[in-house]
């Protein structure tokens, strides 16, 4: 193996003998595990990218006898993440029977439906519509990816006989075209025309190669690309002025981040004029490289090449006329500035849909760009979620990789707009996309709750990401967090969670928090003011730290963490949720409790008047009262419990019980009951409810609002 990695140097040689031997004759196995490697790597195929499949022989279920079936990622499955199950399993003889009934170029869509009288497997995926391009090709194990040093030579003026040269012909050449049936039957023209093919170049599109077992299309495969990536590192080298040369040089780092996160709240208000949006920031070098060149104004507005990177960009950027050391400050200019360039593309989407469409085209989609450039300081993407975002910033920079690499060997060669148009609002696309879930009540919201380390804050954390919402969580116990954290990305990714450590009674810290959360989403939605302590103690006992400490952590937190989140939601202009986790002493009177029950109660009123103060902006503040929760609380490390248990004459061993007996429904009130309350303010069914309060205690008369 250590021989083998040695002949590559821009791909990465991943195949482990001993593994792929201990998969026996399993082709389909095998499949899999080739499948994995290709989709481990970024340079070779893109997330949720390219096609894989190989051909065995099985037995017929009706017959027993002997039949050739072949195994393809299924639609929108993954290379890297395949298993079994992201499989169709189909009847190869009949596939190639299709030939027989189809009726030409203008109606192979009706040909999609056709593969699924040819399913073998009935737990298959349903399969894919580069289908006929691997059953119509005469091998084994066939690899279809989407490399950027090969679409680079395919989208390149000159890219054909590039290929032919760079392979003495072993490379065929198909022009490009719509995936689907055709295609399929030109892949086949071409091999029969040269058998002794090592793989085709789609021109604008990707790459076939194959072999006769898993291994051998895996290293064809590897081969074939680092070829292509050779070639393009050699006219680097001779052109030293990649994309015209640098026209700026980028900010320094920390000043790139600072930019960015005071930008993007305001181009993700932005972005979601039509759908609430979640974004993304890199500044990866590729960016940096593509933004501060020459050639930007030139290359940016012709969009991408490859089918599979404009799905999920859009026609073109926006590339942003600020620069890169704006004052930011004054958010109400700085989108003044904005809206005209982000107005003109959406009339220019438009129109393009209008100049394209077809009788029977879907209704225009949202207009507003995906993409959206900033020369010296980065690149931000808005999408429906976190993951869909993420994927477009990834594809866009492959999208960058293929131009670098286009104009180094030839000249760079977008798709037209038409061909475009017709992969965007492709029928068969616009059925994929109906036949995706409902949004969850909480997509495209991300929500920063304070304390959400443990207890009370971390159940509603915990219910906000099963809602759909992404998370910000923060406390300032940096193992609590960080436990938390470990938990919430193994049960939701990273697309949903983010943390950070925060000091509530610190503004410089509740300020960092909040930039952390426009980094690493855009923005916020949803404000939760849940951290907090408790101090039982007779008046005579407390001291000026327990007074200061109280107040420190929830009326002064709940002021700054209240006054950094409202200046993101103001830039976003999209309304917003503060939800203030008070307590039903901020209502009730009762001993040893002057500083606790004070406190509450002032959190009670300041949430009254923001609510007041806020409400012309759409911003509604809302309470919810909890009492007794005791469950993953901190409330027994401060002395709370021994404080409350002497005040009500009992042991703390009978708090529990005390405080279910006290209620109307004899409960105990757990963290999840007080996350449901909050789910309930947020959820989009009390959207014209603001300055609110919601008791959670199972029951107290004595707390009743009147």
């Amino acid at each position: 193996m250590q021989n083998i990695q040695s002949h590559f140097q821009y791909v990465s040689y991943l195949w482990d003998e001993e593994y792929a031997a201990s998969l026996g004759r399993d082709e389909v196995a095998l499949l899999i595990y080739r499948s994995n490697l290709l989709g481990a790597d970024l340079r070779l195929t893109n997330y949720g990218g390219g096609n894989t499949s190989a051909k065995t022989t099985e037995k017929d279920p009706l017959t027993g006898q002997p039949v050739e079936v072949m195994w393809i990622k299924g639609s929108g499955g993954d290379l890297g993440t395949l298993k079994k199950s992201g499989l169709a399993g189909l009847y190869l003889d009949r596939l190639q029977s299709l030939k027989k009934v189809y009726r030409g170029l203008q109606f192979e869509d009706e040909m999609v439906e056709l593969f699924n009288h040819s399913i073998y497997d009935l737990k298959s995926k349903a399969p894919s519509i580069d289908t006929p391009l691997h059953a119509f090709l005469p091998y084994k194990h066939i690899d279809h990816l989407h490399p950027d040093a090969a679409i680079a030579i395919a989208a390149s003026k000159e890219g054909k006989q590039i290929n032919h040269e760079l392979f003495s012909g072993q490379i065929g050449w198909v022009d490009w075209q719509r995936p689907g049936f055709d295609l399929g039957l030109k892949l086949d023209a071409a091999v029969q025309e040269n058998p002794n093919l090592r793989g085709i170049m789609l021109g604008g599109h990707g790459l076939f190669t194959w072999g006769d077992t898993a291994y051998e299309s895996y290293v064809n495969t590897l081969e074939v690309i680092e070829r292509y990536s050779a070639f393009l590192q050699d006219n680097y080298n001779k052109k030293r002025k990649v994309f015209g040369g640098w026209r700026s040089q980028p900010v320094p780092a920390d000043k790139r981040k600072e930019q960015a996160a005071a930008l993007a709240p305001v181009l993700r208000g932005l972005c979601s004029s039509q759908t609430r949006m979640i974004g993304h920031f890199t500044d990866d070098e590729r960016v940096l490289e593509f933004i501060n060149s020459h050639d930007v104004d030139k290359l940016a507005p012709l969009g991408t090449s490859c089918p599979d990177h404009f799905l999920r960009t859009k026609i073109s950027p926006l590339v942003l006329s600020l620069s890169p050391d704006e004052n930011l400050s004054d958010a109400k200019a700085i989108r003044s500035k904005l809206e005209p360039a982000f107005e003109a593309y959406r009339v220019m989407y438009k129109n393009y849909y209008e100049k394209c469409k077809h009788p029977n085209s879907p209704a225009v989609r949202d207009a507003n760009p995906v993409i959206i450039l900033y020369p010296g300081v980065g690149m931000f993407s808005f999408a429906k979620d976190k993951q869909t975002a993420r994927v477009a910033s990834e594809f866009y920079i492959n999208a960058i990789n293929v131009m670098k690499g286009a104009e180094a060997v030839s000249e760079y060669v977008a798709l037209e707009p038409q061909e475009a148009f017709n992969i965007e609002y492709w029928l068969l696309e616009e059925a994929k996309l109906q036949r995706m879930p409902k949004p969850k009540p909480l997509s495209g919201k991300i929500a920063l709750i304070t304390g959400s380390g443990g207890g009370i804050g971390k159940a509603i954390a915990k219910k906000f990401a099963d809602e759909g919402a992404c998370v910000i969580l923060n406390d300032n116990d940096a193992e609590r967090l960080e436990t938390a954290n470990i938990e919430f990305l193994k049960n939701f990714g990273k697309d949903t969670v983010s943390s950070v450590s925060l000091d509530v009674t610190s503004a410089q810290s509740v300020e960092e928090a909040f930039k952390a959360a426009a980094l690493a989403f855009g923005g916020v939605d949803i404000i939760v003011n849940c951290a907090g302590l408790s101090i039982s103690k007779p008046l005579t006992e407390h001291t000026e730290q327990d007074w200061n400490l109280l107040y420190n952590v929830m009326q002064k937190g709940q002021f700054l963490v209240s006054k950094y989140g409202v200046e993101i939601l103001r830039k976003q202009q999209l309304g917003g949720d503060i939800l203030n986790i008070v307590s039903k002493n901020g209502l009730m009177a009762g001993p040893n409790n002057v500083a606790y029950g004070s406190v509450k109660a002032a959190q009670l009123h300041m949430s009254r008047l923001l609510a007041a103060e806020l409400g012309p902006e759409k911003i509604r503040v809302n309470v919810v009262n909890p009492d007794a929760v005791i469950a993953d609380s901190k409330i027994w490390q401060s002395g709370w419990a021994e404080g409350r248990a002497k005040a009500y004459g009992i042991s703390v061993e009978e708090l529990p019980s005390y405080y279910a007996k006290r209620t109307l429904l004899n409960e105990i009130i757990l963290p999840e009951d007080i996350a449901n309350a909050c789910f309930v303010f947020v959820g989009s069914l009390l959207n014209k409810s603001t300055g609110n309060m919601l008791n959670v205690d199972g029951g107290l008369s004595t707390v009743f609002a009147r």
